[in-house]
């Protein structure tokens, strides 16, 4: 006869799924950001940037942002939650409830069988759910990058041919690592400068890439509050946060500017914004606080698409932060 489960060793077991799941849900998250498209582009929060040679592919829509859907100027809204989070655990509790009390999500776990079934209904739910949450990204990312493409206009005529030109320009960074010349020029998509970025801005950008990443390896909450948004500021310290409760600290090092491409720059009101594909090279990983010990390395490499803002007058911060896809 089969043996069954006593309801301790299915307590354990669905604490045991329950953590796995978990684990899936955040694997891979370092870095500020990452893994995640979170903040606030103004008016253009849920319209894809324009293509770019660093990133000539849409961005994956923002998951986070405190930026209502449809409004003109960006009004607050509570921030999306992430999936893997609240939605995708309430419907893995609902399981796990039922395993605790002796009924899975369509029937009892009076045995092996059942709590396999169980674990196959769980599988084929979590298989449903990223199908339709890719079909609606896919629906969503269409318009947008259809509203991307017809923003897009000529080429800046400025001296670095809006971030790409040949002259090498921001400090040997940004505009340097371009490329540049005539084939360069055509194959790069047009794009539109209305807020007319130079040198200095470009040398902003790269400076603050840097400074945000050696910051939150730092955990160095007055250096992260000073170069980007509340919004931002807010996401990354529940990622800090997060990484204290788990005992666990990303160390981030030699970060490094390969190559970067100017997306579009527009103007909102009192606020300028400059949206920015860059690719760069970092030492990240994450180290156990209490030992030291290494818990796992990241790759070397990312490309991500930042978002800066400025008030009339003021510095750059960052706003938003898109993964590539």
């Amino acid at each position: 006869m089969m043996t069954t489960f006593t309801r301790g060793r299915r307590t354990v077991a669905a604490f045991g799924l329950a953590a796995l799941m978990a684990v899936a849900a955040t694997a891979g998250e370092a870095r500020p950001g990452s893994g995640s498209s979170m903040g606030s582009r103004g008016s253009r929060t849920y319209s894809a940037p324009a293509p770019t040679t660093t990133a000539p592919g849409a961005p994956a829509p923002m998951q986070r942002s405190m930026t209502q859907p449809g409004s003109p100027m960006g009004a607050p809204a509570a921030p999306a939650r992430r999936f893997g989070g609240g939605f995708f655990a309430g419907l893995l509790g609902a399981g796990l409830l039922g395993a605790l009390i002796g009924g899975g999500f369509f029937g009892g776990l009076g045995g092996i069988a059942s709590f396999l079934g169980l674990l196959i209904q769980v599988g084929l739910l979590v298989g449903a759910v990223v199908l339709v949450m890719r079909f609606l990204r896919r629906r969503r990312a269409e318009p947008a990058m259809a509203g991307a493409y017809n923003r897009s206009g000529p080429a800046s005529g400025g001296p670095l041919g809006g971030m790409g030109g040949n002259t090498g320009g921001l400090g040997g960074g940004l505009g340097g690592m371009l490329g540049g010349g005539a084939a360069a020029q055509q194959a790069r998509p047009p794009k539109r400068d209305e807020v007319g970025i130079g040198p200095q801005d470009f040398d902003a950008f790269e400076r603050t890439l840097t400074q945000v990443q050696l910051a939150y390896g730092a955990e160095d909450a007055a250096t992260l509050r000073r170069l980007t948004t509340p919004e931002m500021f807010g996401y990354f310290g529940e990622e800090i946060r997060a990484n204290t409760a788990r005992g666990v600290v990303n160390k981030i090092a030699d970060v490094k500017l390969q190559q970067g491409d100017l997306a579009e720059a527009w103007r909102e009101g009192p606020v300028d914004y400059a949206t920015v594909a860059m690719r760069y090279t970092l030492r990240d990983a994450l180290i156990e606080r209490a030992s030291g010990k290494v818990v796992e390395t990241n790759p070397p490499e990312a490309t991500e698409v930042w978002t800066f803002l400025r008030e009339r007058g003021g510095q750059w911060v960052v706003s938003a932060i898109q993964q590539t896809r």
